[in-house]
């Protein structure tokens, strides 16, 4: 998500409070949250994909080869 996407979200956040938004507006601000919370989801699932753990023989386990694709709905 760009710095420009994330600044219009601020935008019409503040502008949600002061004086409300139109109907256009609205849609275009749940269309960028949408957009927003699958950005986060993706980069939550990308650091978790990437964890190994020590299991107790010294073996590492990577945490996404184990769980990653058994969960993904993507």
């Amino acid at each position: 998500m760009t710095n420009e996407k994330i600044q219009r979200i601020n935008a019409l956040a503040r502008k949600s409070k002061t004086e409300g938004l139109t109907s256009d507006e609205k849609k275009e601000q749940a269309e960028l949250r949408q957009e927003f919370i699958a950005n986060v989801r993706m980069n939550l699932k990308t650091q978790l994909d990437n964890i190994d753990m020590e299991q107790e023989d010294g073996t590492i386990v990577n945490l996404g080869e184990k769980y990653g694709n058994k969960y993904r709905n993507n």
